[in-house]
This record gives structure tokens, sequence and C-alpha cells, in this order.
């Protein structure tokens, strides 16, 4: 049982879940063309067992389903991402009316089950005809990005509770372009450089572009994870607080502050691209609301190597299935953080906070007590972040199903609801029924 109920929350307090188009629906559906994420997939290496998203869970076909799990469990609001690929299967020109169709039946299909659509525009997958063009690295994808957004916020936006453009940034940015981790997998200062900054120029544009079209209740999607240094030393100190300024404070400050972090600019600066400090009247469109994603921390220490001039170390605390440390204590510090420093009074969320585990059916069942605890320990820091004056109005936990897990394929299982990648069975987990519990209105 969880450790909570709604009564702990101020009224109207949204509880929800999440998914991401790539990882569920099926790309290889309804007319959805190549992304680089297909590309990087097929490349030897990238991917566990080279997997990819073609099937994924079917959500193509099986949402009505899933969203009666949703349904089920009492969850308000569900958030989801839109695919690119789906809408316009070559990142621009002709509009595929099938995919625009499917998210028009996904928006109608929430409302009917009294669910609040939160849509996020971009989770990742890039059309591969705009990564030929140079992706994220390309000023122009700020146009083209804001050119998707007006197609299908014209056809779903009136039915919309919110919307995010960009999904985890610094994921699109530095995991992406200077760790290679996801596509389109460079190991490339300059190339991160452009891309960090042409994330938050494309997010800058889509909020512009939604409000032409009058919508509101706009936000953005932040992933943070809390740098702690190795030791006392000065040198583990400003490690960290490196770690801390390109994974955290250069997305927050240059939305919130018009500015990018001195430490950061000091390693990234002489690879900007030309005219980035122009921009940043684009780049702060105002939001009405911020979302937090956090998952773990990181344990920083120093070296000597090429800058940054750190690496991670593995910390003492208990692990989830992705060898992430458990730390409740770094989303308190960041609701606290986030509020003080960059947003003030306006909204935030948690939008997406969860667990991998190795979860396996045993007698029709999958008992996932360490995921219950994860959730009942991070839930008690929003509270605690409410009862110190912190504006959280919701809380979504990462996932509805077990789904694709990018270059980790389909090991790595965050699902509430267990899914059977052989025939896609759906089965609720002991977490999903322990919340059904405490999401009950009485």
């Amino acid at each position: 049982m969880l450790n909570f109920t709604r009564a702990d929350f101020p009224e109207g307090f949204l509880f929800g879940t999440a998914t991401s188009s790539y990882q569920t629906e099926g790309h290889s559906f309804g007319g959805a063309g190549p992304t680089h994420w297909d590309s990087f997939a097929a490349t030897p290496g990238n991917v566990v067992r080279a997997e990819n998203g073609d099937i994924a869970c079917d959500h193509y076909h099986r949402f009505a389903e899933d969203f009666d799990l949703v349904a089920r469990a009492g969850f308000d609001a569900y958030r989801f991402s839109t695919s690119w690929a789906r809408v316009l299967p070559e990142g621009r020109g002709a509009v595929n009316e099938e995919g625009l169709d499917f998210y028009d039946r996904l928006a109608d299909a929430l409302l009917e089950r009294g669910l609040k659509p939160c849509a996020t525009l971009y989770h990742w997958e890039l059309p591969a005809p705009l990564a030929d063009l140079g992706g994220w690295r390309n000023r122009d994808i700020a146009g083209w990005f804001a050119d998707y957004t007006e197609i299908i916020m014209r056809r779903i936006g009136d039915r919309m509770f919110s919307v995010a453009p960009i999904n985890e940034p610094w994921c699109v940015g530095w995991l992406s372009h200077f760790l290679g981790q996801h596509a389109p997998g460079l190991r490339d200062i300059r190339a991160t450089a452009h891309a960090m900054h042409h994330v938050l120029l494309a997010h800058g544009r889509a909020i512009q572009t939604m409000r032409a079209l009058g919508l509101d209740n706009l936000g953005g999607v932040f992933n943070l994870e809390w740098a702690s240094p190795a030791d006392d030393s000065e040198a583990a100190r400003d490690a960290a607080a490196l770690y801390d300024g390109y994974y955290n404070r250069f997305f927050l400050s240059g939305v919130f502050k018009g500015c990018y972090p001195d430490n950061v600019m000091q390693g990234l600066g002489p690879h900007m691209p030309k005219g980035w400090h122009d921009d940043f009247d684009v780049i702060g469109a105002p939001l009405d609301w911020c979302g937090i994603n956090y998952y773990t921390r990181k344990v920083i220490a120093p070296n000597d190597g090429p800058w940054p001039h750190h690496h991670e170390i593995e910390g003492p605390l208990d692990k989830t299935f992705m060898d992430w440390e458990i730390y409740p204590q770094g989303l308190y510090d960041f609701l606290i953080r986030t509020a003080r420093d960059y947003t003030g009074d306006l909204p935030l969320y948690v939008t997406e906070n969860g667990m991998a585990a190795p979860d396996i059916i045993e007698n029709g069942r999958i008992d996932d007590p360490h995921r219950i605890a994860y959730l009942d320990a991070h839930v008690a820091m929003v509270r605690q972040a409410l009862a110190e004056g912190v504006p959280v109005k919701g809380y979504f936990i990462w996932s509805l199903l077990d789904n694709y897990e990018w270059a980790l394929g389909y090991d790595k299982r965050f699902g509430l609801v267990h899914v059977d990648f052989d025939t896609l069975d759906r089965t609720p987990k002991s977490s999903y029924h322990a919340l059904t519990v405490a999401l009950t209105r009485t």
C-alpha cells in the first residue's frame, strides 16, 4: 500500500501518468516516416539487440485499452507525445492525414474517459530527412519545428489541457551530441553547443506559434539530475557545479533568465552558433507552467581530462534497474530551487518520476514493492515542498507501460503495467493496484 491518498493534496492537484510516441505507438504503422532513431537503432552497437520502435507496445492500435487502464487507476491526466515523423513524414511539406487522424482519435478518447490530455510535441524522434540536413545542429530546425507545431496544434490544440514543446532538452542536446548515447549518436562539442541552443530556440518558436493560435496553459519540461561532489574538496565542488550547470541550469537559465551559466560557457562558448546572444527574447517566451522530470542524482569527481574535466563515480545509495541511485531528496531540492531561483509563483508539475525494475510475472501477478516504495518516497518530497509553499500542481508517473527504453531496448521496465513484448498482453502490476486505492475519490 501507498502512504498517501488524494486527501493529502490540495483540491485540484493532478495525478497523471505518461508515455511517449516512439516508445509505445509502433512507428511502422499509419504512414509515419523514418526517424533518426530508426537509423541509430539499425547501426550495430547502438541499441541492445538492435531493437527499435517498429512495434513497441502497439499503442497505435491499442490506445483505447490503454486509456481504460489510465481511467480505472483513477488518474486525472495523461501525458503523451506526438510524433513529428507521423504527422510530417519528410519533416516538412506533405502532411500525413492518417497521422493527424490518429491524434484526433487519441485526444477524443482521453476526453471521453474524463482524462486531461497533456501533450508534448517532441520526444526525440526527429524525422530522418531533417537529420540529413543537420538536425538540431541546423538553426533552421527552429522554423521547421514551429511549422510542425502549427500543423499538429491546429488539429488537436483545442482539446489539450496543456502543451509543452520539447521533452528533456538535455537529452536532445548533450546526451545525443556530446555523449553519443542517443540518436544521432555524435560526440562533438561544436555539435553539442549548437544543439543545446537550437533546442531552446525551437522551444521558444513553438510557444510563440501556439500563442498565435490562441492556445494557453503552455509550459516547458526539463529533466533535472542532482549533482553531489565526490568529496569536500574545492575541485569536486567545482566539478559538481559544472555538471549542474550544463545539465540543469543551462536550460532553466536560458528560458527563465535570458542567459547561460558562466561555468558552462567557459567550455561551450567558443563553439556556440553565430548570433546566439540575440535569441533570448524568443527562448524566453512566457510560460504558464514549468515541468520537472526527476529520477536520480550523480556523484561527480574532478579529473585531468579535457573539459568538462570530471566523471561520475558510483554512489552509496540503493539503485534502480537502471543503476540509478534512489535519492528522493533531490526532487524536493529541485522543487524548492526552481521556484526560488527561476519560476517564482509559476505552477510547477512533476512531469516524470518513476523507476525501472526487472519485473517478472509469477502466477499471473507482478509484485513490485520496490516501485511502490520509490513512488511513496518521492511523493513525500512533493508533499514537503507543498507544505513549504512551493506551487506544485501535479505529479505524473513514468510510465504507464513497459516500453522501448531507447538505447537499452526492451530490457528496462518502468511501467505500472507489464507488457509481454511477444504477445503485447498488458498486466497491471501491484504498484498500479496500490495507486488505484490511493487515487480513489471518497
